[in-house]
């Protein structure tokens, strides 16, 4: 836009001729700033905002007066001109209007102009009187001047001409076109099902005289928006109070009116506008989503004011009413702040439905989202996704959580191509199961918790590849069994088990095995890496202002991502004792909280803890003909030694391994050489061992104090060695039959 085409409103026309005419009157030489606030401050818009801001209109104009009488006199038959000051006003208010593509230059522009100006008496002035209210000050003078019609604001609407050009004169800014009426959506949103207790403690605030103003606080997804339409709906079917009947709800959000705001006064304009439009309409509450956004919002600098500030004479007037909803963490951290802006509101606590409650909100919403999906829910189907949700999803709520599971169950139906047409498909149990592991990464058989033939031969399966520790191996598949029943704590890990023994005797491989036959991941930590006290930090995260503090925790975020899992704290008596202080909470409410408060839950987890304290006292213990003692079992005592009874007497087992027997290293030699010959077989390799070989290898390889890492490394060093060389270097190059057998005590290749 050409500044030459930049014109002024009336009454910011008519205050510049008017300051013009009073300098003449007063035979000052110069037509200066002082003049024109002189001029504005009997504006009838102009008193009306300095009333708004809490000014005295009165000393304003005293200061003037006085400042005035100071005025230089003109010469006999001179004129009065305009001062530096005033043409350097024009100049400023003409580029306002240019940055805001305005086509007039109203009086909120002459006034931003005017407290622009340095070494001016009418911006001290002003500034004085203002003190932080300043930009509220702007903002109530685009509102008074707005319902005057004078001021066009700093939004506009213009026509699209058939060029494509836009065309003619700006529109004021209409404040429904930030709001949404949530009266008008209710039948686009999901019935309030429920939440009587707190829908009538809403209504009951509203009807207050002071203070009428409810708050609604609760964790995300719980349901606070739905309670605001639920209101909605009530006073459209007249089931309210009569003081609510016929309101109307606008809810404000703080993005939208953040949006575009490009200079100083804009959002103050919008907000202030939106206020005065529904204080005018009458009977009217105001619903702000997310209220901790606005301590802060629209807040340039240190004396600016925010959006709560603007919002307070209207919270404290009562002739608007605001609902507003936030969470408990975001109400502590920023509207605490807000001392001011707390007392006026009365808050109400939403809980989460338990799992019953939210089975009949499920049931209740069933028809429409079947009517939207084109399927069917069985009952069956969503009782499952309320309580599998319910456990295994632990970082959203009900009934949010469940109503997801069985819309993206829903959807995934409709995506699929059925041959019949005209059967109408179906949500079952099976396919929650299959969505839900794939939104929690559990095991589809976990989510059904029913397989009890799964559970039933998980004892033969882990005894097939762990041998001789059948005692160990009943204990861990008790606890998980009778945690799978639902016999357990469900304030406790699945099982918190203490695996004791000689090192080489199985420990880690039942932990491994274990995981790998539930279907869920194995985490292991080697707690080796935690001896010192700093590295008890990397746990759940360094504290505020420490190196790491936004990395997070590793024990915390581990279990974040994997809900179910076989947690294995390998050798734990290496660990820090520090460690063994959180792991008590884990172990007592399966619950640890990181740096940053954020909860991880454990409801779901095997802790298996290994450890080899007094592995060396309980070898010297086991020495003498008459001892029946085993290393297991001198090196337990020890144990508790070690480790703190609290901690000891936290733990669901603790399961002891027996030493390394010949029949157990017979057994492990078999399986690690049927390893090898799979390993082999990828070669076209075929391996012969003679009765020889395989005594010399049993012989050399089996060892009390060192267990099966013995075997492994004789099998390593003996037997792979020679293969190693004939398929790189010799006959085996190209796969064939290898006969190993002993002689003079070594192992020989042919």
């Amino acid at each position: 836009m050409d500044e030459f085409d930049i014109q002024y409103t009336t009454m910011a026309d008519d205050a510049i001729d008017c300051a013009t005419m009073l300098a003449e009157e007063r035979n000052h030489a110069f037509v200066t700033p002082e003049h024109l606030l002189y001029e504005l401050i009997v504006q009838e818009p102009f008193v009306t905002a300095i009333d708004w801001s809490g000014m005295d209109a009165g000393a304003l104009e005293k200061g003037l007066t006085e400042r005035l009488s100071l005025m230089p006199i003109k010469a006999a038959n001179a004129k009065s001109v305009m001062s530096f000051q005033m043409l350097e006003l024009l100049d400023e208010a003409r580029k306002i209007a240019l940055q805001a593509d305005a086509a007039e230059i109203d009086v909120p522009k002459l006034v931003k102009a005017l407290l622009s100006l340095k070494d001016s008496w009418a911006a001290y002035l002003l500034q004085n009187m203002a003190g932080p209210g300043m930009a509220e000050l702007i903002a109530n003078l685009i509102s008074a001047y707005q319902e005057k019609g004078e001021n066009e604001g700093f939004d506009y609407d213009y026509a699209q001409g058939a060029d494509g050009a836009m065309q003619g004169k700006p529109e004021a800014v209409k404040w429904k076109q930030y709001v949404t009426c949530v009266n008008d959506r209710v039948a686009d949103h999901n019935p309030l099902i429920g939440r009587e207790a707190e829908l009538q403690r809403t209504m009951q605030v509203l009807c207050r005289k002071d203070k009428n103003n409810p708050l609604h606080l609760g964790e995300p997804g719980v349901g606070k928006t739905s309670i605001v339409y639920g209101l909605a709906d009530r006073i459209e079917r007249g089931e309210v109070p009569e003081s609510l009947r016929g309101c109307r709800i606008y809810q404000v959000d703080m993005g939208t009116l953040l949006a575009g705001t490009q200079y100083r006064g804009d959002f103050e304009a919008r907000l202030t506008a939106i206020m005065r439009g529904v204080e005018k309409e009458g009977n009217a509450i105001v619903y702000i989503d997310e209220i901790h956004g606005i301590v802060g919002a629209g807040r340039t600098g240190d004396g600016s004011v925010d959006a709560a500030n603007i919002l307070k004479p209207f919270l404290e007037g009562g002739k608007v009413r605001f609902i507003g909803s936030t969470t408990h963490e975001e109400y502590t951290r920023q509207l605490t702040r807000s001392k001011g802006m707390i007392r006026r509101f009365q808050v109400i606590d939403i809980q989460e439905p338990s799992i019953d409650e939210t089975i009949q909100i499920i049931q209740a919403l069933k028809p429409q989202y079947e009517a939207f999906h084109g399927v069917n829910y069985d009952d069956d189907a969503i009782a499952l996704a309320v309580r599998a949700s319910a456990k295994h999803i632990t970082d959203r709520f009900l009934p949010d959580k469940a109503i997801d599971l069985i819309d993206e169950a829903g959807a995934y139906l409709k995506m699929q191509e059925h041959a019949d047409d005209a059967a109408t498909p179906r949500v079952d149990s099976d396919l929650i199961a299959q969505v839900l592991a794939r939104v929690a990464r559990v095991d589809a058989l976990q989510v059904r918790d029913d397989d009890t033939q799964r559970l039933a031969s998980l004892r033969e399966r882990i005894t097939s590849t762990v041998f001789g520790q059948d005692k160990a191996v009943d204990s861990v598949v008790e606890a998980v069994q009778m945690a799978k029943a639902g016999l357990g704590d469900d304030n406790k890990p699945l099982a918190s088990l203490l695996f004791v023994g000689p090192t080489g005797v199985g420990k880690t491989e039942v932990a491994k095995t274990l995981a790998r036959e539930l279907g869920v991941k194995l985490v292991r930590f080697d707690m080796s890496e935690y001896a010192e006290k700093h590295t008890v930090a990397k746990f759940i995260g360094a504290p505020s202002g420490y190196v790491g503090y936004d990395d997070g925790g590793l024990l915390t975020d581990a279990v974040r991502r994997n809900p179910d899992c076989v947690l294995l704290f390998d050798e734990i008596e290496k660990a820090h004792p520090d460690i063994f202080d959180i792991l008590l909470q884990v172990m007592d409410y399966a619950v640890l909280t990181d740096n940053k408060g954020r909860k991880a839950h454990f409801h779901n987890v095997v802790l298996i803890m290994t450890s080899n304290a007094g592995a060396q006292w309980a070898a010297q213990a086991t020495v003498g003909f008459a001892s029946q003692v085993t290393t297991g079992s001198a090196m337990l005592t020890q144990v508790k030694k070690t480790f703190k009874p609290e901690f000891i007497n936290r733990l669901s087992g603790v399961v002891v391994f027996n030493d390394m027997s010949r029949d157990m290293a017979s057994l492990i030699l078999d399986k690690k050489l049927r390893e090898l010959e799979a390993k082999l077989a990828d070669k076209q390799v075929t391996m012969h061992l003679s009765d020889a070989a395989r005594n010399h290898l049993l012989d050399e390889g089996f060892s009390r104090q060192y267990g099966a890492r013995e075997m492994d490394r004789v099998i390593s060093q003996q037997l792979k060695t020679l293969l190693m060389r004939e398929i790189l270097f010799g006959k085996l190059g190209n796969g064939g039959d290898a006969y190993v057998d002993c002689v003079d005590d070594k192992l020989v290749l042919s």
